[in-house]
Formats: C-alpha cells, sequence, structure tokens
C-alpha cells in the first residue's frame, strides 16, 4: 500500500514538474524579432495570397516604400474597430509613400473576404491561413501592429492591441523619417 501510493505521489510529482518546465518554455520561447531600444531589425519576408485580388503579395516588392502591418481577424472585436482607422491612414498617407497592409490569420478566407467588404477597405490584406507569417513576427493575439521603414526593417514598437489614431500616426511618422 505504501509503495502504491509512493508511485502515485512520485507520478504527480513529475507531471507537475513537465508542466511547470512547459510553462516556463512557453513564457520564455523567443518570440519574433526583439524591438525597442532603438533596434531596427529586418522585417520578416513573407509571400501570401491576397484577398482582395490574385496572385501572392511579397514583402520584398514593396521595399522603398513605409509598411504598417496589421495582423487581424474577421472574429477578432478590436480590429473591427480599428479597421476604419487603419483606411483612414491608408488614405491618409499613401501618397507619401506608405503602404498599410492587413494580414488576415487563423481564419476563413471567405469570412475575411466578408470582413473587407463590411469595412470597406482598400488597402491590400492578405491570408496567413494558419498563422505562419504572424508566428515569424511573434504575433501573441490579434490585433497587432508593426511598423517597416523604406530599407524593410522593423521600427519602433509593435502595438499589442487595438491601434490608437495617436500610436498608427506616431508609428508612421518614425517609419518614414527613418
Amino acid at each position: 500500500m505504501r509503495l502504491k501510493y509512493g508511485l502515485q505521489a512520485f507520478t504527480v510529482l513529475a507531471v507537475v514538474g513537465l508542466l511547470a518546465l512547459l510553462i516556463w518554455k512557453v513564457v520564455h520561447q523567443d518570440k519574433g524579432p526583439k524591438l525597442g531600444g532603438g533596434r531596427t531589425p529586418p522585417a520578416p519576408q513573407f509571400a501570401l495570397s491576397k484577398l482582395d485580388g490574385s496572385g501572392k503579395l511579397h514583402l520584398e516588392s514593396l521595399r522603398g516604400k513605409v509598411v504598417v502591418l496589421n495582423f487581424w481577424a474577421s472574429w477578432c472585436a478590436p480590429c473591427k474597430s480599428e479597421a476604419p482607422r487603419l483606411e483612414a491612414a491608408w488614405r491618409r498617407y499613401r501618397d507619401r509613400g506608405v503602404v498599410v497592409v492587413g494580414v488576415d490569420g487563423q481564419d476563413f478566407s471567405g469570412d475575411a473576404k466578408r470582413f473587407i467588404r463590411k469595412y470597406k477597405l482598400t488597402y491590400p490584406n492578405v491570408h496567413d491561413g494558419p498563422g505562419n507569417t504572424g508566428s515569424k513576427y511573434g504575433v501573441t493575439g490579434y490585433p497587432e501592429t508593426y511598423f517597416v521603414d523604406r530599407r524593410g526593417r522593423l521600427v519602433g514598437d509593435r502595438v499589442v492591441g487595438e491601434v490608437s489614431a495617436e500610436k498608427l500616426t506616431a508609428g508612421i511618422q518614425r517609419a518614414l523619417q527613418s
């Protein structure tokens, strides 16, 4: 009987230890490029299918322009709130060489296309199906926004959650000046 309780206790401790190790690994894993502190790492490249047309959009094809990368999903409530703000920024800054790119992830392309129509989005949107590109950037949830300068480097800090008009403008200005 004593041996049985000893083996059960050992098993419980082993499971708790493995769970603690897993949690530590998830919390401390390297998630995407390191930003802030003046660091400007290269933006991870991608070629994703366009949601609002045919073919693929290659990030490298936008070299020489400032890019606002917004990771979103049609089921995300804050994404619905910020969509008009991103569209307004696109219309305001596109003549200055700024491109807003929506990256729809962990979503069905049909739902994403309905979202684009509903919010009358005219900036380019691409489909990242399972979220592989988002993982390269370290996306932890939706929405998240990144700023890419004309040299193809990430500048400033990523915006986790809904991007405010102030943070959107500040990120674009920083990328334009970089």
